[in-house]
Formats: C-alpha cells, structure tokens, sequence
C-alpha cells in the first residue's frame, strides 16, 4: 500500500479524494466502489486525532481484490501496474457518475467535472484523428493527464505528420550511471524508421523512411514517472532487475517539451518516491518516501521516521550490477511549482 501512502501526501490529489467522500458519506453497500472506500481511509487518516498508530486499510484492500483478481494472491505485486489500475478505475468512476448526473441538456453536475472537445480519457489512444465528440474530464485527468507530440518527418518530402495522444504517468528506459533528465532526454531521442520499419507517407502515397520523435506538448500537473527497472532478458527466459544508479533530481526542468508547449519551462518538485527493495521482479518489499511539511518521511509497512533530505540519494540505485544495496526508486512523483498550492 506504499502507493496510496505516495497518493495521499499528493494534496491536490488527497483534497480531491477527501471532497469526494464529504459528498458521498452515507453510502450503502452496493454504491460502494474504489473511490468510496479509498476516501474512507483518507477521511481516517485526516481527521485521526491520536498522533502516532496504525490504520489498517482493510475495506480498500477487500475492494482491490474483490475488483480484480490479479491482486488477489499473495504474489508480489507490481507497484507500476497498481498505480495504472487505481488511476483508470477512479477515471471509470468519476465518468459513469458525471454521466449519470448530467442533465437533459448535456450539461454536468458538480465542481470536479467538466467537458472538453477532443480530450481523451487519459488513455493513450490518440486524439489527433480530428474527433470533435466531447469527452469527460475528471479531476484525475486535471492532475495526472499529460499530452505526448508523436512527430514523424517524411525524408522524401520532408513532411511532418503530428499525432497527439494522452498519458497519466511516463515509463523511462534507464542506463548505468544515468538521471532523470537523460531518460527524459532518451524518450525524446529521435529514431529513423527504415527497412521493414518504414512510414507510410500520405503526401507520397508509399511507404518512406522517416524520422520519428516524441514530444511532451502539455505537461501535467502531477508528474508520475516509472522507472523501467524490469527487463525481459533472452538468454535467461525471464525478466531481471536493473539495479542501475538513475539520479532523480529534488527539482526538475522538464527538457523534451515541444517547441510551442504551454509551460515549456514547467519545474517540478519532487514529493513522493516508490522504492523497490529486493534483487528480482517476482519477490521483494516496497518502502516509500514522501514529503511532508517540509520534512521527508521514510514509510516501511507501520514503521515511519524522518530522514535527512540527502538520504534520499542513496535510493538512486548502484554503481555496480552485485551490490549489497537492493533499494532503488521504482516511481518518482513530482508536482508542478507553478501550480502548486
């Protein structure tokens, strides 16, 4: 639950959960869904007057498992996947709920939703394809929702065809000795497209080599970065982890915006940071470190304490591939400084 721990120290996102649940307070048992029982343990953590103890998760837990049979089990569980399901099951919620309380007119109901034309739904399916149809944006589309610039550049005859699509959190390749900035840097790089590879060019009307690029055109708010730290590898016939020292900054300038992106020079601060702690993919631990009044917290299962702001780079990973460090940042949470509150 190192996840929600993250989530809940995201004010935005936790001031969003906790007005959720003041307007959906006497819920019945079938009413009841993800979002009802995640802002019930908001509301128990907030509103706690004892000022150390444990809050057991149970109903959220129930729920989760109940919802969806992949957490089921005792197995270890990827942090990664669970922040992709939780964030699109709020996004189901908040949709199916602004639908029903939409008026005759179209019109929605209530402070957290509001229509856009052409917005996506926070999946990344696209929205370059000129489809005017309004869509539903929910408070977890304000706060999470970025839009990529998927540019490719016919070499033939030079033109440039620019594909926009939604995301909620960015998946980084990493290398040895590398930061945050690099990966960005890397996700952006540009890649020729040739030989079985090649782009079908509409002004050309055949398949051309091309030059292929990806953009962040509108930054989000909350900007939620994974870490690629499993990779399949052949020989073994399984996935491994890369251990690899990846520097994340405590402030970032985003560096692979597109030219005319809205807040271009957007900076973030970091506030929270998943940690993987273990040798391999299928087993292991997760502790998390958040920020939290200008103090860093260390949260390992019921045990917290305050750490030292420079302790948090020693969980950038290891310069060596057999080291006896196995703590390393998985998911890195950063708000934006120009909208934060």
């Amino acid at each position: 639950m190192v996840l929600v721990q993250a989530l809940y120290f995201c004010v935005p996102f936790r001031d969003q959960v906790l007005e959720y649940g003041s307007h959906n307070k006497a819920v019945g048992e079938n009413d009841e869904n993800l979002l009802t029982c995640l802002s019930e343990l908001f509301v128990q953590i907030n509103y706690q007057k004892k000022k150390t103890g444990v809050i057991a998760p149970k109903r959220f837990v129930q729920r989760v498992k109940k919802q969806n049979e992949l957490f089921r089990s005792y197995m270890h569980q990827d942090a990664h996947e669970f922040l992709n399901y939780l964030l699109n099951e709020l996004v189901d919620i908040l949709e199916k709920e602004a639908k029903t309380n939409a008026n005759g007119n179209g019109v929605l109901q209530g402070p957290t939703v509001r229509q856009e034309k052409g917005a996506t739904n926070g999946i990344s399916n696209g929205s370059g394809n000129g489809n005017q149809s309004q869509q539903i944006v929910t408070w977890v589309h304000k706060l999470f929702q970025g839009t990529l610039t998927n540019e490719t550049r016919c070499l033939c005859c030079e033109t440039i065809t620019a594909r926009d699509e939604t995301f909620l959190d960015l998946s980084l390749d990493i290398e040895q000795n590398s930061s945050i900035t690099s990966c960005l840097r890397n996700f952006s790089s540009t890649e020729t497209l040739n030989a079985e590879d090649k782009f079908f060019c509409d002004k050309c009307c055949s398949l051309q080599e091309a030059q292929k690029r990806m953009k962040i055109k509108v930054a989000p708010r909350i900007l939620a970065l994974h870490l690629k730290r499993f990779k399949y590898i052949e020989q073994l016939a399984r996935y491994k982890k890369l251990s690899y020292r990846v520097v994340f900054p405590l402030e970032l300038k985003l560096c692979n915006t597109a030219d005319d992106a809205p807040g271009s020079e957007a900076e973030y601060s970091l506030f929270a940071v998943v940690v993987h702690v273990g040798t391999g993919p299928n087993h292991g631990h997760y502790v998390s470190l958040v920020k939290s009044h200008n103090h860093w917290l260390f949260f390992d299962d019921e045990n917290v304490e305050i750490i030292d702001e420079s302790a948090v780079q020693t969980f950038f990973g290891s310069t060596q591939e057999y080291s006896n460090n196995s703590e390393h940042g998985y998911i890195l949470f950063y708000e934006r400084l120009d909208q934060a509150v």
